[in-house]
This record gives C-alpha cells, sequence and structure tokens, in this order.
C-alpha cells in the first residue's frame, strides 16, 4: 500500500479563563508542541461481506449521516446536530432520548468530586423528531472544545465561570437554560429536557445561530465509514488485535460498563450495576456499534473538582472496539474545528462500521484501570 508522510503540527496552548468574585485565575499549563509525524495511508480494513440490503441506489432522496453513515433524509444535510449535556448522576436516571435519538454519546469525567461522576455529551443530528431528551445540565470547558469539530450547537444549562472564555468564541454556539421543564417528582435540577418544539423556539429567539453548517464546518464524514451497506470491518488481521467483549471503564462514581451483544452486534450499556434503559423508547437499552476510549491528560482547576481535559493533544493512546474486537489506536487533535482523528499502530486512520459511537475520555491517572476482556 503506498503511503506519503504528512506531517502535522499539534498545538495545545495554555489555557487562561477570567477570575470570579474572590476565586483566583485558574491557567491550564502549556503542553509541548514538537512537530509530529503520522503516517497516514489509505485506511486497510479487513472486510466481511454480511447479509443485508445492499447500496444499490435505493435510496432516493436519502444520504449517509456523517455522524453514523446511516441512510437518513437529504433535506436534514446541512443542518446542524445538537450536543446535548445530559446529567449522569444516577438520581438523573432513567434518561430519555438516548436510545432513540443519539448518533455519538461522549461519556467522560465531569469533575475530580464525588469519585468522578461523568456527565454524557450526546451528538444528535435529527433532532427535530426529539420528543424528550434528557435530563439537561451544565457543561464544562472540555464539551466546548469537542462539540465545535461537529459544528453542534451546545444545549446546557449553565456551566462554573470556567467556560466563559469558550462561550464567546466565534466557532462555539450554544443554548443554555432554555428548555421544558417535566414533573418527575425529583428536585429541580433534574428536571429539565429537551421536548417538541424547544429547539425551534431557541433558533427563533436566537437568530444569530444557524441550524446550517456555518464557516467553521469542516465537511464531510466525521469518520472513515465503511463504503456499503454489506461491508463490516470485523478487525480480523488488523495490527495488535484482541477479543473484547465486556469493557469495565475506570468511572468510580458510575461504574459504567460496555458489554458486546453478538445478536446486535452492539456494545450495550450499563452503570451503576443496572443497564440503561430509555422509557422513552419502550424501555431498550442503550447500545453502540463502535467504541472509541481515550486517555486524555487533565488539568485540575480547583478544590471543588473542577477540571478540563486536554481534548486538543497528539498521539495520545488509544483503543478502537467494534465487532467483538479491540485494536490499540492513538488519537491526535489540531485545534477545536478539526475533528479528532484516531490511527492504528501502523498509522492507518480507523474505519468505523455504520451505527452508533461511544466516545469516552478517560483521565491519563486512571487509565490503567481500564479492563477489556
Amino acid at each position: 500500500m503506498k503511503k506519503s508522510s504528512v506531517l502535522l503540527l499539534a498545538l495545545c496552548s495554555a489555557v487562561v479563563f477570567a477570575g470570579c468574585k474572590d476565586k483566583e485565575e485558574a491557567t491550564a499549563p502549556a503542553a509541548p508542541a514538537p512537530q509530529i509525524e503520522v503516517v497516514n495511508s489509505t485506511p486497510a480494513i479487513s472486510i466481511e461481506q454480511e447479509d443485508v440490503a445492499a447500496d444499490d441506489g435505493s435510496h432516493e432522496g436519502m444520504y449517509r449521516s456523517e455522524l453514523t453513515n446511516e441512510w437518513i433524509s437529504e433535506e436534514i444535510k446541512d443542518q446542524r446536530p445538537i450536543a446535548a449535556m445530559v446529567d449522569n448522576e444516577k438520581t438523573a436516571l432513567p434518561h430519555y432520548g438516548l436510545s432513540q435519538y443519539a448518533d455519538v454519546v461522549y461519556e467522560m469525567t465531569n469533575s475530580l468530586a464525588n469519585d468522578g461522576i461523568t456527565r454524557f455529551m450526546v451528538l444528535v443530528k435529527d433532532w427535530e423528531k426529539i420528543d424528550q431528551l434528557g435530563s439537561i445540565r451544565s457543561t464544562r470547558p472540555t464539551n466546548l472544545v469537542i462539540a465545535p469539530e461537529w459544528n453542534a450547537i451546545v444545549c446546557h444549562d449553565g456551566g462554573p465561570f470556567y467556560i466563559d472564555d469558550y462561550l464567546a468564541k466565534p466557532f462555539v454556539d450554544n443554548f443554555s437554560g432554555t428548555f421544558s421543564r417535566v414533573d418527575n417528582g425529583k428536585s429541580r435540577e433534574f428536571t429539565e429536557y429537551i421536548c417538541t418544539g424547544d429547539l425551534d423556539k431557541n433558533f427563533e429567539s436566537k437568530s444569530n445561530v444557524s441550524r446550517t453548517y456555518n464557516e467553521y464546518y469542516q465537511g464531510g464524514p466525521h469518520y472513515q465509514f465503511v463504503a456499503s451497506d454489506s461491508e463490516i470491518n470485523d478487525l480480523s488481521g488488523a495490527p495488535g488485535v484482541k477479543d473484547c467483549t465486556k469493557i469495565e471503564l475506570p468511572f468510580k462514581h458510575n461504574a459504567s460498563k460496555l458489554e458486546y451483544d453478538p445478536a446486535t452486534k452492539r456494545y450495550m450499556y450499563s452503570e451503576y450495576g443496572q443497564k440503561h434503559t430509555d422509557p422513552g423508547n419502550g424501555d431498550a437499552q442503550l447500545g453502540f456499534t463502535n467504541v472509541l476510549l481515550q486517555n486524555a491528560r487533565y488539568v485540575k482547576f480547583d478544590d471543588n473538582g473542577y477540571m478540563m481535559f486536554h481534548a486538543i493533544d497528539y498521539q495520545r493512546d488509544g483503543w478502537f472496539i467494534t465487532e467483538g474486537k479491540a485494536i490499540p489506536v492513538t488519537w491526535s487533535k489540531e485545534d477545536e474545528v478539526t475533528p479528532t482523528r484516531y490511527f492504528d499502530t501502523d498509522g492507518n486512520e480507523i474505519v468505523l462500521n455504520t451505527g452508533k459511537t461511544y466516545v469516552g475520555l478517560i483521565p491519563d491517572d486512571k487509565w490503567s484501570g481500564l479492563s477489556m476482556q
């Protein structure tokens, strides 16, 4: 396979935040910015032919989603996705809408307090279909660094003052605290959901936010996907491949797990010792075709547990998991609007299968606690 070397300059600059009241100014340390050599070649995949409907041109009026590679309406091709911040405290369960509407779900440590509780960032392309999604909570700086690579509109309810400088950046759009309240018998912080019509109202009231992709959108599929409906990347023959049917993530508070279901070929998500089910979708369990895990450095801001991942970084370790197999990868991200890229140990960009993707950002000092069987 012919290969060419591409020299990338990965920049991680210091992040400076304005102080608030009597709190001290918090500054993220600058990361070194050496030149790195990434071998980038035509994606190498092991293709298995599956007995599914072929891509025979019968999908008139449809296109392949840039988030999942699934066939969806061409009418929303230029529509920006949303990135909804979903509370992942046990009290917030059950979540509504994730199994039905989510295309990509990020799980990451939200705070160093409470045994490193996590929060979800849920990417949804076809948000007009949402009946109820959430519950919605506050955002963090990390989310405002990652969401722009999707040109996504962040949907949240406030956040610490550390987010202020990020919200001011021209490539960050957001709707905050402007969603429906649902009487679910819980305290107020667990009652906010994105419901039917909420997003339309937000676009109408915030006319400077575009519904369609703007000048910061990088274009094309976010990931490299298999080329047709009949192709499956089963990872056989990939460098470093190993069996992986059970993943225990080192998130102590949530005890997050993913277990492979060979019948559906998806990794089914559980936390707090129970299946993650969606009462808004017939109690369907949340599941993913692809799993991406990132070993991520972070900075602690204060004694309250506020922190931020170095989502812009280079050649960090990770894993790509699909079809009951796993391969080691490295991941790199150049800047806020450029997608995170994942490469196998031969330097080839990985190829994902069609379907939902789970992305886990794991603190580097917890990475050794990751269990994969």
